[in-house]
């Protein structure tokens, strides 16, 4: 008679394979908050963008502000608004480095495109983060 006995679950800890911990600061941000964030740098770059088009809405200006937003809160901060907001930052290769400007260009880039931050790997990094190299984990 086989029984059966519980036996510890061989799923990998997500951003093991990055070296993260699985919990706390430093580990991998959930999807929702990172939803949130994304959330968060969209509608305040449509109020930017709003506030220098009125009585017009904003259209592809909202698109330019949050590029610029995102862009250069990365490399001066490391993380965007929305980051911030929900305690998140952005981790990249060189551990307390600044973000180079091509990987916040490209990894921006990407994300206005939305639908590579939608394909994620078993960790639930985005498109745009594996090809630059980088992670959202938080704060």
């Amino acid at each position: 008679m086989v029984r059966d006995v519980e036996q510890p679950s061989q799923a990998p800890v997500r951003g093991a394979s990055l070296g993260l911990p699985a919990t706390g600061p430093g580990s991998l941000a959930p999807f929702t908050r990172r939803v949130g964030g994304y959330l968060v740098d969209a509608v305040g770059s449509a109020l930017i963008a709003w506030a220098f088009t009125a009585p017009e809405g904003p259209g592809n200006w909202s698109l330019l502000v949050f590029g610029l937003l995102t862009v250069v809160t990365l490399i001066v901060f490391g993380q965007s608004p929305g980051h911030r907001v929900f305690s998140m930052r952005l981790a990249h290769p060189t551990p307390g480095a600044r973000l180079a400007p091509w990987r916040a260009v490209v990894r921006t880039a990407l994300l206005m495109l939305l639908v590579p931050a939608l394909i994620v790997d078993a960790d639930g990094r985005g498109l745009h983060d594996r090809l630059t190299g980088t992670a959202v984990v938080l704060d």
